[in-house]
């Protein structure tokens, strides 16, 4: 784990076990250069310990970027809870978490990721102010969507020449809180959907609700379309995901979305413009930071703004240094937290 740390340049690793509730936790904190670590609080089921923490770290560092890029007075951290089997008391599980948070005394600001919810932050914020995605804050999914949606429209004009989505083929795997606000959105816009989901109640709805088409989950990247947009978990993107995909560009809410960037690299010599994920999904972060400083809805919603007009920056210099968006990105990135 320290070696992961290192390649990632990750300043703490914090783990929690409390016995009454039975809380097996991992809070990372990447860097704080800008500010505070800000990241969401995952509650998952994890093969081993040492998955949980690695998905942590990785996450964290994740979150150091979009913060950067998205132009935030904070750092990158991130929370993971190794959901057990059975859980007897799920709101004592995130009040101890709450109070672990409020042991790191500021250095981390918690908030909903996959698997947890706006109640388990309300649960948090009984033992500890540093949290945000409460009730009083609101689930930020829908500004993820937003930004989302208009990352795609930026991508639509970089690689097919307009942000116009009315008729396009869009395949969108993973259909959650996220995952099917965007695909709404796509279908108001006028874009032809094709949709997976692990659950088939969602998938059921979108059919019904927004006339589209089911595929497969397995099979989805390898169906033909314009824009694949993967909106579930992470590490979609492999070798041999990337050599059956048949799109233009991938632009998507999933976070950590290459399994290395060096697949960043096969979609780039495959001519598929790739939107790194931690620009393009930036949305949910802005409204969790921003609400958590008393900023106004009509200033989130023009912080929104700057992802498409972040991503159009990135595509221009990718095209011009013929290297995939993710390198550029990543440079960006970096040179905004270390100088």
């Amino acid at each position: 784990m320290f070696a992961d740390m290192q390649c990632t340049r990750t300043e703490h690793l914090h783990l929690a076990y409390d016995q009454a509730s039975g809380l097996r936790a991992v809070v990372a904190v990447h860097n704080r250069n800008a500010g505070p670590a800000l990241g969401g609080c995952r509650y998952l089921a994890y093969p081993d310990d040492l998955s949980a923490m690695a998905d942590a770290v990785r996450l964290a560092q994740n979150m150091s970027y979009k913060a950067a890029l998205a132009g935030l007075p904070f750092g990158g951290g991130k929370a993971v809870i190794i959901r057990s089997p059975h859980v007897a008391n799920r709101a004592g599980v995130f009040e101890a978490f709450g109070r672990f948070v409020d042991s790191l005394q500021g250095a981390y600001i918690t908030a909903i990721d996959s698997g947890s919810s706006v109640a388990d932050m309300d649960c948090v914020a009984q033992h500890t102010r540093y949290v945000t995605s409460t009730s009083q804050g609101g689930d930020p999914s829908a500004h993820t969507a937003l930004g989302v949606f208009a990352g795609i429209r930026s991508t639509a004009m970089a690689r097919l020449g307009s942000d116009n989505l009315e008729g396009l083929r869009i395949g969108v795997l993973g259909l959650g809180n996220v995952g099917y606000a965007v695909a709404e959105q796509l279908h108001a816009a006028g874009a032809e959907l094709l949709v997976a989901d692990l659950d088939p109640g969602r998938v059921q709805l979108a059919i019904e609700q927004l006339n589209a088409r089911p595929v497969l989950h397995d099979a989805l990247p390898s169906t033909p379309c314009d824009i694949f947009a993967p909106c579930g978990l992470g590490a979609i993107l492999n070798s041999q995901t990337v050599s059956q995909l048949r799109c233009a560009a991938v632009a998507g809410s999933a976070n950590n979305q290459l399994s290395t960037l060096l697949v960043a690299d096969q979609l780039e010599s495959r001519g598929i413009l790739y939107a790194p994920d931690y620009v393009i999904n930036a949305g949910g972060l802005i409204h969790a930071a921003l609400t958590y400083q008393g900023v106004g809805l009509g200033a989130i919603t023009e912080h929104l703004g700057r992802i498409s007009k972040r991503l159009t920056e990135i595509y221009a210099h990718a095209q011009a240094e013929k290297r995939s968006p993710a390198r550029v990105a990543e440079t960006l990135a970096e040179r905004l937290i270390y100088g």
